[in-house]
């Protein structure tokens, strides 16, 4: 792309740097906001440089939040004795557009991939055992994409909390092996929740 502008030029590339958005897409999401009056545009730019600054992480599931605690666990109404067991922020979205879940969460904040250098100690595992211990949970659902690292880390946790008197189920399986999570549609999310099952016996069932 030949540029006119080296100011245009340097927006598009910061754009380009979103997941998901190519040259031509920053093109246009940079001349759609060229377009806009100044103040909306400072609306805009505002709201994100708040985000950054001010963003936090709460500090017993790990979701994004305002406040040190998240609105979902300082919620009287969730069920607290659930807990969902999930990869990343993105799934706690997934799971909530369903409205099938009245639980707390749990984001590990990825899962185990030695080839990508992830391991337990990078991932927030000990924090979790460390809510069995103090808090009165009664099931953990797994709710991790079916890929060979999600599994790979459902069968460590699920290793190292084995004696804990805590019942231990996954999601069931309306999503495809391989299938990301945050991609599966609102039904078969919520049927898969619904329908989950004990982790061992989805060790010992075949993969699909």
């Amino acid at each position: 792309m030949n540029f006119s502008s080296t100011l245009l030029e340097q927006a598009v590339q910061e754009f380009a740097k979103l997941p998901g958005i190519g040259k031509k897409t920053a093109l246009r999401l940079v001349l759609h906001l060229i377009r806009q009056p100044a103040p909306e545009v400072e609306l805009f730019t505002g709201a994100v440089a708040k985000l950054r600054r001010d963003i936090k992480f709460c500090r017993k599931c790990a979701n994004v939040s305002d406040t040190e605690w998240c609105n979902l666990c300082s919620n009287p109404m969730r069920n607290k004795r659930l807990v969902c067991v999930v990869e990343s922020i993105r799934d706690v979205i997934a799971i909530e557009s369903t409205q099938q879940f009245s639980g707390l969460y749990h984001v590990l904040g990825g899962v185990i991939s030695p080839l990508d250098g992830i391991g337990p100690d990078q991932l927030s595992i000990e924090a979790l055992i460390g809510r069995l211990e103090q808090d009165e949970v009664e099931e953990l659902i797994f709710a991790l994409s079916p890929t060979i690292q999600g599994d790979t880390t459902l069968f460590y946790i699920s290793k190292k909390i084995k004696s804990r008197p805590v019942r231990i189920t996954t999601i069931a399986r309306g999503i495809a092996f391989g299938g990301e999570l945050e991609y599966a549609d609102e039904l078969t999310l919520a049927r898969s929740i619904q329908n989950r099952q004990p982790v061992d016996q989805y060790i010992s069932s075949p993969k699909s």
